[in-house]
């Protein structure tokens, strides 16, 4: 078992290669890295930390190197509520404040199905915000909402607090389930924020 702050291999440096190795075994225009079928032993805890802004730290100190985020990044994977960076080799642990990614940027776009809107995460993803990567929205400390979007296999960004604001802009009163809700619409679905009394209530 790996000691706190190492893995079985040569700490932040052995993750780097192997990151990079099974990056590059990835088939071009394949994407990321098929990290749900590799299910190697766990060699213990990192001492690495995404904090609630999106920031990278090793050992207390934030990585500086965007790419090596990006690397990491693609190869991070969520199983029982808990965070891990997953080789074909070997599982770490890494601690996570809140959500492994930020979405940063919006961008409405016209579909077939109305209105689609594109968010850019804080490692350069784009994602849909449709049926496969819907938007939830939780009660935040101060009272307020806080939107999550779905990234990828129980991955989540949390939405900025400018792009929320972007969001109750295009928000409307829709009846659902016989209730009359706020929310947004993207990709043909509809995204419940809350209950539509309670926002009128707050306006």
């Amino acid at each position: 078992m790996a000691k706190q702050g190492q893995t079985s291999g040569e700490g932040l440096e052995g993750l780097t290669v192997a990151a990079r190795e099974a990056s590059n075994a990835t088939p071009a225009g394949e994407g990321l890295p098929p990290v749900h079928l590799w299910n190697p032993p766990f060699c213990g805890d990192l001492d690495m930390r995404i904090a609630g802004d999106g920031t990278w730290f090793y050992m207390g100190t934030p990585i500086g190197r965007p790419a090596l985020v990006r690397l990491f990044s693609t190869i991070l994977k969520r199983e029982d509520g808990k965070h891990f960076l997953v080789t074909p080799v070997e599982k770490v642990g890494i601690r996570v404040d809140d959500a492994p990614f930020l979405a940063v940027e919006m961008q409405k776009e016209a579909a077939d199905r109305g209105r689609l809107l594109r968010f850019r995460t804080n490692v350069d993803d784009w994602v849909p915000c449709d049926s496969g990567h819907r938007l939830r929205f939780e009660m935040a400390a101060d009272g307020g909402l806080t939107p999550y979007l779905h990234v990828r296999a129980d991955l989540w960004a949390k939405v900025t607090r400018a792009l929320y604001y972007d969001l109750v802009d295009m928000g409307e009163e829709r009846v659902v389930d016989g209730q009359p809700m706020f929310g947004i619409e993207s990709g043909g679905e509809f995204f419940t924020m809350a209950d539509a009394k309670q926002v009128r209530d707050a306006v």
